[in-house]
């Protein structure tokens, strides 16, 4: 189906040549642009080399012209966004700016997916302004919580992560506009703290230090730049093995064949099984080319870097965004999710799960539906996603103790939980595919329900654990972003921000050494 863009059709014969909806191929087009940009961000204006303010200047203006060569005019929506989010900070003040700044920033993406939606072209999967619009949602929010920790909040009522993540010093507009608009990630983000993003432009050293058990701090790691070659080099090839299953596999396994008539009359309920795990595990790798890259891109411009193991080997996934092995052979719907579109999962963590004051989970679903869209599919993907979590936690907490001493029945046990959480997922998802409520009910009606009803009846038979919230026992047990999730992502940055002052300065090497020596 053609679709009309409002970017540059430059590269409109290209798009005939390879039968792709314009917008699409401009947005695979300036992603490699963005990654050559990145290797000469690098080699030429490294921070050693370069002044930050150039640095900022220099990555806010490709970032925008990236912008908009793929959604012309449209393009306006995302300075618009970012500029009146400041002005709400500086006037509101520290105390309730996140609160106006989190209202003005997702009502502002949801009017605009409504206006695309519902006036453009329903329907249509191609590149849309709304989706760079998301990253931004995502950045201007988590500053806004993560400046009201940093300036207003007292240090002792700070989470582990809050102290690690916050921003004590109000960041100049060029500042908020290059951790915005930067070309690293403007296009396909993925978010990262604004701390972690202004450590790389200002290109500052730094020191772990490792804390014994009594506290004494005895030994000092000097933490240098390594190359990001080979990362970006293997990320690449996961980005082409990605695009080529996209290219071939994908188109012959579409899940709208789900709920095709024939299909649904003559198949039997195994073969249905399997063609929709098939068909939903075909859908991923369009996910894993456009994140990996995204990530890639950051790699190659020197950003990403977490830092070196207690072996010596370098990471380079301090924003990467999912963890292809861990989803294809996720053993529990909670592993699914604490690896797919992980830093999403940890905004929704920062934001709304750890800071709810009453069914965090299910106010954090309803998040996540309201920032993807107003697709109807989205929000059934999301309330089943719900009883699905829910369930979910209430099996591993009654059952699975039952099954972890023997090694043999464990296998047994983590190949069946394999099939019922991948079959889950599929299921899940389909609505989110589909987008439109009738195919959705179509789908699930053909299926009876089954695994709603299921879900239901597991969490009357079992009882869910309930803890205060804020205590040490409630966060080993939340249901999607795991505490060892946040121990990942969030402690184990060896990165941090000089304009904190001293102590925060020696709690956030303390807490992100420790973290990364696991």
């Amino acid at each position: 189906m053609a679709t009309s863009t409002t970017g540059s059709t430059l590269l409109q014969p290209l798009s005939n040549a390879v039968r792709l909806p314009v917008d699409q191929v401009n947005f695979v087009v300036c992603q490699l642009f963005a990654l050559l940009a990145a290797i000469w961000f690098r080699t030429y204006l490294h921070s050693s080399k370069t002044s930050p303010f150039i640095r900022h200047v220099v990555a806010t203006l490709l970032g925008l012209y990236l912008a908009l060569f793929c959604f012309g005019w449209y393009a306006l929506h995302f300075v618009i966004q970012s500029g009146i989010s400041y002005y709400i900070m500086i006037i509101i003040g520290v105390e309730n700016m996140h609160k106006y700044c989190f209202v003005f920033a997702l009502g502002y993406l949801t009017v605009c997916q409504i206006t695309r939606v519902y006036i453009f072209d329903y329907g249509q999967y191609s590149a849309d302004f709304s989706g760079p619009m998301m990253i931004i949602t995502q950045k201007i929010t988590s500053l806004a919580f993560e400046i009201h920790d940093g300036m207003f909040r007292k240090n002792e009522d700070l989470t582990p992560s809050q102290r690690c993540l916050a921003v004590r010093r109000m960041p100049s507009l060029l500042e908020y506009l290059s951790y915005n608009c930067n070309f690293m990630g403007i296009l396909a983000g993925p978010l990262c703290s604004y701390k972690d993003y202004i450590t790389f432009i200002e290109g500052r050293s730094y020191q772990l230090q490792q804390s014994e058990a009594n506290g004494k701090e005895d030994t000092k790691y000097e933490q240098t730049d390594p190359s990001p070659n080979i990362a970006v080099a293997q990320k690449l090839l996961i980005c082409g093995l990605s695009l080529l299953f996209h290219m071939t596999i994908t188109k012959t396994l579409p899940v709208e064949y789900n709920i095709d008539d024939n299909f649904r009359a003559t198949a039997s309920w195994p073969v249905r099984f399997f063609y929709l795990y098939m068909s939903l595990m075909a859908a991923r790798p369009k996910y894993y080319f456009a994140w990996t890259l995204a990530d890639a891109i950051n790699n190659a411009a020197g950003f990403g870097f977490r830092g070196y193991d207690k072996n010596g080997v370098t990471h380079w996934d301090l924003i990467s965004n999912l963890r292809i092995q861990q989803i294809e052979f996720s053993t529990s719907f909670k592993m699914f999710l604490d690896n797919w579109n992980i830093q999403t999962a940890l905004w929704l963590k920062r934001v709304c799960y750890e800071r709810a004051t009453f069914s965090p989970t299910i106010q954090t679903f309803i998040l996540s539906a309201i920032w993807h869209g107003v697709y109807p599919g989205y929000y059934l993907t999301f309330l089943t996603g719900v009883l699905m979590t829910l369930a979910a936690r209430a099996i591993r907490n009654n059952i699975r103790h039952y099954f972890v001493e023997s090694p043999a029945v464990k296998l047994c046990y983590d190949i069946i939980t394999w099939m019922a959480t991948q079959l889950a997922i599929s299921y899940t998802v389909v609505p989110f595919v589909l987008l439109s409520v009738k195919p959705s009910f179509t789908f699930y009606s053909s299926c009876y329900f089954c695994l709603h009803i299921a879900s239901i009846l597991v969490l009357l038979v079992f009882p869910l654990k309930r803890t205060q919230k804020g205590s040490k026992k409630h966060e080993t047990i939340q249901p999607v972003w795991s505490k060892k999730l946040e121990e990942e992502n969030l402690l184990q940055k060896n990165s941090y921000s000089t304009t904190n002052n001293s102590f925060s300065q020696k709690q956030e090497i303390t807490c992100r050494y420790q973290a990364l020596k696991q």
